[in-house]
């Protein structure tokens, strides 16, 4: 789906994520925009699909989703995550809590994957 292709409810909707992040999203977001983290580029509340994504890398084809405890075992996160992955992308999911109390950690996970993007 290109750019044009979005539904405009979608963008609208990424546009209110974007202002209404959470503690976490807003955390990391600091570290990942303006290519802070390994020089790749990451964007955030992306449309794509049909889903709204936290952050992506197109380049590396990595997802980022910082989720909270409502998103434990969920079965629609779990098929979001096969649909994506069948479309080349791989999918990192971190914890607000992680975010919190251990970003360089984090940071250091993401980057380690980023690295990894051809293998």
């Amino acid at each position: 789906m290109t750019h044009r292709e979005v539904p405009q409810h979608h963008r609208r909707f990424a546009r209110t994520m974007r202002a209404d992040a959470t503690w976490a999203e807003n955390r990391l977001w600091q570290v990942l925009r303006t290519k802070q983290l390994g020089c790749f580029k990451f964007r955030r509340q992306v449309p794509l699909d049909g889903y709204i994504l936290d952050f992506v890398c197109f380049e590396a084809r990595v997802i980022i989703e910082v989720d909270g405890h409502q998103h434990a075992e969920s079965e629609r996160d779990a098929q979001r995550d096969a649909w994506f992955r069948s479309q080349g992308f791989r999918v990192l999911r971190v914890w607000n809590g992680e975010v919190q109390d251990n970003l360089d950690g984090v940071c250091s996970f993401i980057l380690a994957e980023l690295r990894n993007c051809g293998e």
